[in-house]
């Protein structure tokens, strides 16, 4: 029965598993206007257009109309090197160049989006500078920041051998765990609350 966003849609995963769960309504936006016209063509294909809409515009300009009950605020938090050398996002755009400055700037954005007693689920990782999403969602949310779920994932090895990744590490940036001959970066889940 909640109202969902889910920022950063991308193919649009997440608020078709939303809806799924049984969402009232799912409303995807990226920026990318391919992703978006993807998303759409693949809620037709799942039977989901009814329930799940998507938008085209930046962070959360386009659910301004939009009072949510759940955002999912799956924005890009990978640096914009990392991104670039990885091929992981269109045009090599990351973040910013901390993986920080994205995430950051949509949190500042929630304002009346997210109703009282809403939740945002917010990623952050070891791959980005964490600290400052974490300081802005607790700027935000005071201490209503709770930690789920934690996971590693390995590193792989082309960014391993980055300079650029170096450096962000030597800058205490990012930091990465060392198992064997690999490099592990954790992702973590937070849920974040809104009185």
């Amino acid at each position: 029965g909640d109202v969902v966003i889910d920022a950063g849609c991308g193919s649009g995963v997440l608020a078709f598993v939303a809806a799924r769960l049984g969402a009232e309504r799912a409303i995807g936006c990226d920026i990318s206007e391919e992703s978006v016209r993807m998303a759409s063509e693949n809620a037709r294909h799942l039977g989901l257009a009814h329930v799940t809409e998507f938008r085209t515009g930046s962070l959360l300009d386009p659910v301004r109309d939009v009072q949510a009950d759940v955002i999912i605020g799956d924005i890009s938090g990978i640096p914009d090197p990392i991104a670039e050398l990885t091929g992981w996002f269109p045009g090599g755009r990351g973040g910013g160049p901390t993986g920080a400055e994205l995430p950051v700037a949509m949190i500042d954005e929630i304002g009346d989006i997210l109703r009282p007693g809403g939740r945002m689920y917010l990623p952050t990782g070891t791959i980005q500078a964490e600290s400052k999403v974490l300081s802005a969602a607790r700027r935000v949310f005071g201490d209503n920041v709770e930690q789920l779920v934690s996971r590693e994932f390995p590193l792989p090895n082309l960014v391993a051998r980055s300079k650029d990744v170096a450096r962000l590490v030597s800058d205490g940036l990012i930091s990465f765990r060392q198992r064997g001959s690999r490099l592990l970066w954790r992702l973590t889940i937070w849920r974040c609350t809104k009185n």
